[in-house]
């Protein structure tokens, strides 16, 4: 990175302010908010240029990034950003959809419509803030693609996320016109993923009887999460198969009919403690909604997931919900 800034040459007591200036200046106009003990808080931002590409390596301690409300129209055009997620767990929400990004997973988010990007454990994370037109027509599917989780275990995904890092890491070390030619690189691959997230989540259904099966599979396990029985061998009764022949469908999804049970569960219960975060509801509660009948256990497969405790999980979101860090009144 050509510019680095850290919070360990600010003064205690103006440490939070400072640090809102600093991604301000380097990211976007957002507004960040510390839950706690903002004099204590530690990070740094390292940022630079790669072409039309403006490059940001952010690590910190647990903070929430967000735009309340849509941006002025005369902002700079570059109002797109993917994100990196290299170290910890994130919470994106926009377009009325939330979702986990763990480490080694992508996000898009069009900075100018309303967004929240919460940080619940020790982060970091890389940011590429592009043009829209450099997508081409593939910008128009962009708000189809905002407030997901990209996973980038192999295909475009994981060159996109491999290049990514790369160029975030090494571009200042660069020649000018080899980082020019990056740039055109990585907006290209930004492109095809968005265009192959817009169709998975908007085409039709497969046309495969195997494709077919483990989607209605998958469907069928999202709809009975809430039951503590459900269970691999249950999901095969259903479906009139052998517990075998369940276990062979999955070998090629990167899970186990176990594991896909657990995580989703695992994931529900995130996404209700975090809107829950100021209601009383215990998180034994919550856990036992969604199908866990132990706590010990589902408190270890909840860290095990997301790198806290569901109580630690759940704290930070009520502290985002009653903490503010005051900032600048005007943008960068």
């Amino acid at each position: 990175m050509q510019d680095e800034v850290s919070t360990a040459s600010m003064p205690g007591p103006d440490r939070a302010r400072q640090w809102q200036h600093a991604v301000r200046r380097r990211l976007a106009p957002v507004e960040v908010t510390l839950p706690s003990g903002a004099a204590d808080f530690h990070g740094t931002l390292g940022s630079g240029d790669a072409g039309r590409l403006r490059l940001l390596s952010m690590r910190a301690a647990p903070l929430r990034l967000s735009r309340p409300a849509p941006s002025a129209p005369d902002e700079p055009e570059d109002r797109l950003v993917l994100l990196v997620q290299k170290e910890g767990t994130g919470a994106v929400r926009q377009d009325g959809r939330e979702t986990v990004v763990r480490a080694g997973q992508l996000a898009l988010l069009d900075l100018r419509r309303p967004f929240t990007l919460d940080q619940h454990t020790p982060f970091h994370l890389y940011a590429l803030r592009l043009p829209e037109r450099a997508l081409g027509p593939s910008a128009l599917h962009v708000p189809r693609v905002t407030g997901r989780a990209i996973a980038a275990a192999d295909g475009v995904a994981a060159l996109l996320r491999t290049l990514a890092t790369d160029v975030a890491c090494g571009a200042a070390a660069l020649a000018g016109h080899v980082r020019e030619r990056l740039a055109g690189h990585l907006a290209d691959l930004v492109a095809t993923v968005v265009d192959e997230q817009a169709r998975g989540h908007g085409a039709s259904a497969p046309d495969t009887p195997r494709a077919l099966l483990i989607t209605e599979i998958r469907t069928h396990i999202d709809a009975r999460l809430r039951d503590p029985a459900l269970s691999p061998a249950r999901v095969a009764d259903a479906h009139g198969i052998s517990l075998r022949y369940l276990h062979v469908l999955f070998e090629d999804e990167d899970t186990t009919v176990h594991r896909l049970i657990q995580q989703r569960r695992i994931e529900e219960c995130a996404r209700e403690l975090l809107r829950r975060a100021r209601v009383s509801r215990t998180i034994s509660a919550v856990a036992r909604g969604w199908g866990f009948q132990n706590a010990a256990h589902f408190s270890r497969a909840f860290k095990s997931v997301y790198g806290c405790s569901p109580s630690e999980w759940r704290d930070a979101g009520r502290n985002y919900a009653t903490t503010a860090t005051p900032g600048p009144a005007s943008g960068v």
